[in-house]
């Protein structure tokens, strides 16, 4: 994995997402208007009809009776026997019909709808129809005259009645439920406010509660109040929060002692090391003169005790990291100078070539940080070690100075670039792991599998960075992005 790679991502609640206090409202809200709209409507529709047939009622049965007293004295249907039937039923709204010929309210015959005069002729009874005229609701009903012994005369009746007043009441029932249903959409808000608080308290309890125990204070508990489902939710955060303290606690108590026994191992190991290594040293001087598999051992024997003192350094520092000791001692320092001196110190001259910053073979400005320059050392000696070791020539370093966004704005960058087989995209996102090695059938090598990560350690303390990028058959580039003002 790589330095960049250590980031964790966030999890962003969508912006179309809803609050849970929004929601309860929403839902009292919808519940409310819905059986208020329910309620409202059939009241509205049952009061409506209520209204209309009484007023239709009424007038119908005025008209019949006026017809039927009117009617009951036998005459001819001369012009003025229908005039007096007008008179007698009613003068005004109210028209009779002989021959299709009106007597009485003579605009009123144009305005009978057809499908009523069409009723009343052929039911031979009392029809009605309601309808609408220039936005007034009217009642139009109409009647066959017969004699007194059921036999018909020819003769219509048609009578026109308003229902304004009656419209006029349904309208301020419509009002009064609009107004009623305002009233308990307002409460059902205020319900739902109340209800999302009690229900909003806890469970904002319970977030900055895991928000403590993420960010490390084990010890939080939350008051347990009630017996609700609320409740025993904070009852199982509480004991979840006591058995992740108690793993937590026994699994650093192991971790400590797991750090502190490498490290007390790896000091123990220093001295007897140092006399090992001061004997082989003397045992390498003497292997010429011992010849064939004496000179050979002496060889193996020189060669694996200082690979293992290698190891208990790599050991000691990386139980630094871990128990957070490591310290970083900044002064100014050239990094060219300092890429330059540990090449040459280890002997790789020959093969990795210095790349002047974006300049020609030659002098170049120098390029200063501050950092700690054994630290530095270590990661140059690494990176460019492991090139040496398991990449291919032409292998350059370059130092140059640049911006590198997420590290700072005024950055140091050293580019370590082999020309070997590459990485697979798999082993690049573990490169950087502790013991691990690109190619796992070599569990035999001079590399401990410690280098790399003891490099990225030491650039993050720097607070910088280490991406790695690879393909096949154009190598593998390390680039080491370092800010040029690092914080002790």
């Amino acid at each position: 994995m790589t330095a960049a790679a250590d980031d964790r991502p966030t999890t962003r609640r969508p912006s179309w997402s809803v609050g849970l206090r929004a929601r309860l409202t929403v839902a009292f809200l919808l519940v409310t208007l819905g059986s208020g709209l329910a309620a409202a409507g059939l009241s509205y529709v049952s009061a409506r009809n209520a209204i209309l047939d009484e007023s239709q009622e009424q007038f119908l049965t005025q008209l019949r009776d006026n017809v039927a007293d009117a009617s009951s004295r036998p005459r001819m249907p001369s012009g003025d026997a229908l005039a007096a039937l007008v008179d007698q039923v009613g003068p005004e709204d109210t028209i009779v019909v002989y021959a299709d010929v009106g007597i009485g309210d003579g605009p009123l015959l144009d305005r009978i709808p057809a499908q009523l005069r069409r009723a009343v002729r052929e039911r031979a009874r009392l029809s009605f129809q309601r309808t609408v005229e220039s936005g007034e609701p009217v009642l139009y009903a109409g009647t066959p005259v017969t004699t007194s012994n059921g036999v018909p005369t020819g003769v219509e009746v048609y009578a026109r009645t308003s229902l304004a007043a009656q419209q006029d009441r349904i309208d301020g029932l419509t009002r009064q439920a609009a107004a009623v249903l305002t009233a308990a959409a307002v409460v059902a808000v205020v319900v739902a406010l109340v209800a999302a608080r009690s229900v909003l308290r806890p469970v904002r309890a319970l977030s900055r509660g895991a928000a403590r125990l993420g960010g490390g204070d084990l010890g939080t508990r939350l008051p347990v109040r009630g017996n609700d489902e609320l409740a025993g939710l904070v009852r199982s955060f509480n004991d979840a929060a006591a058995r992740l303290e108690d793993s937590v606690t026994r699994l650093q108590r192991e971790e400590a002692n797991s750090r502190r026994f490498v490290a007390d191992v790896s000091h123990e190991l220093r001295t007897p090391l140092a006399a090992m290594i001061a004997v082989t040293d003397t045992v390498d001087d003497e292997a010429a003169r011992l010849g064939g598999d004496g000179a050979a051992a002496a060889r193996v024997l020189s060669t694996e005790t200082h690979r293992l003192a290698d190891l208990v350094e790599n050991l000691i520092e990386i139980s630094r990291f871990d128990a957070g000791r490591a310290e970083l001692h900044l002064r100014v320092v050239d990094v060219r100078e300092l890429v330059e001196r540990t090449i040459a110190t280890r002997g790789w001259s020959p093969v990795v070539h210095v790349l002047p910053a974006g300049q020609p073979d030659g002098a170049a400005p120098p390029v200063t940080i501050r950092a700690d320059p054994r630290r530095l050392d270590v990661v140059v000696a690494n990176l460019v070690g492991n090139a040496v070791t398991h990449g291919a020539e032409p292998i350059t370093v370059a130092v140059a100075a640049a911006d590198v966004p997420g590290v700072d704005d005024d950055c140091v960058t050293i580019t370590v670039h082999d020309h070997g087989p590459g990485l697979p995209p798999e082993e690049r996102q573990r490169v950087f792991n502790r013991f691990y090695k690109a190619d796992a059938s070599r569990g035999r090598t001079e590399g401990s599998g410690l280098g790399l990560a003891i490099a990225w350690e030491n650039v993050r303390l720097h607070g910088g960075r280490i991406d790695v990028a690879s393909s096949p058959g154009e190598g593998t580039r390390f680039t080491v992005s370092l800010p040029r003002r690092a914080d002790a």
